[in-house]
């Protein structure tokens, strides 16, 4: 079923004049990072979209080797400083945009060093569907959840060979990251993660074998949820499901937490989208942080 209004915000990140048939392609997508946001969003999106500044900070796309393959991602980090602690920056659906580049950023300010990677790159160019229903059929449900596994795997080794400290690393992502955020952290080597609004439950398909809600109980790292009320694409139910499967599991599982922000809709902090909620927004940042420094990444 198509989703008019997610099909709008995803139209809203194109070119003008473009119907999304025949989008960018992925360098010239990443290229634009921190430079063409404001023209490739519609006016009122880019009213609400936070700018952080890359002056005094190292940024820009890189690309990494996983099995022979340049995995694109971006990167900020305060410039000249190593041994910084790491943040892995999971995307939405619509790949590495400038919202991402942004939240990269804004971690850079706070003394991390972040990095996105383009976690559909093999599959194809989300800036290439004019449709969600499209986007998720043709794109994202090709790709398996153990190819972004491993993808995130050399996103820290690139890290650790660039400055970064691995022993402190984390991971956040934003709804289809946020799923993926709960997934790494029950097997990559984090310390915490932080997961907006990632789906719980699901289908089993051979792409997608285990959802959060399965591997829950043997979390390796604690996750802070951070969730929305008015979300109609993950209802409450499946909230509980996953605090009961948390608090029967390990010890990381038992830690983990759920903030749920009452009358948010889902994408809350995604500022350059009508969904966007300034209150929980920057209250979900804060805890954040805070989240990230009481689990040793910071």
């Amino acid at each position: 079923m198509r989703t008019p209004d997610l099909d709008a915000d995803f139209r809203s990140l194109l070119p003008h004049g473009t119907t999304g048939e025949a989008g960018p392609s992925r360098r010239t997508a990443l290229k634009v990072l921190g430079a063409g946001y404001a023209a490739a969003a519609g006016a009122a999106v880019a009213q609400t979209a936070i700018r952080t500044p890359a002056d005094g900070l190292t940024v820009g796309e890189i690309t990494y080797d996983v099995g022979g393959f340049k995995v694109p991602a971006y990167r900020a980090a305060p410039a000249g400083r190593t041994g910084l602690p790491v943040v892995l920056v999971v995307h939405e659906v619509f790949g590495v945009h400038e919202y991402i580049a942004d939240t990269c950023r804004r971690f850079a300010r706070a003394g991390f060093l972040a990095i996105a990677p383009e976690l559909f790159a093999r599959q194809g160019d989300p800036t290439e569907y004019g449709e969600l229903a499209r986007l998720m059929s043709e794109l994202v449900a090709k790709v398996p959840d153990a190819q972004v596994m491993a993808d995130l795997d050399g996103a820290l080794a690139w890290a650790a060979a660039h400055g970064g400290d691995v022993s402190r690393a984390g991971i956040t992502g934003f709804c289809w990251g946020g799923r993926i955020t709960w997934l790494y952290a029950a097997q990559g080597p984090v310390k915490a993660g932080v997961a907006w609004y990632g789906r719980l439950v699901g289908a089993t398909t051979p792409t997608t074998p285990r959802h959060p809600v399965d591997v829950a109980g043997g979390l390796r790292a604690p996750v802070l949820g951070l969730y929305a009320a008015a979300d109609t694409g993950i209802p409450l139910d499946t909230v509980d499901k996953m605090k009961s499967a948390l608090a029967a599991g390990s010890p990381a599982a038992r830690a983990s937490q759920f903030v749920v922000y009452p009358d948010a809709p889902h994408a809350f902090h995604a500022d350059y989208r009508p969904s966007f909620r300034q209150g929980p927004a920057e209250d979900g940042w804060q805890r954040a942080l805070a989240w990230f420094r009481a689990n040793g990444v910071a």
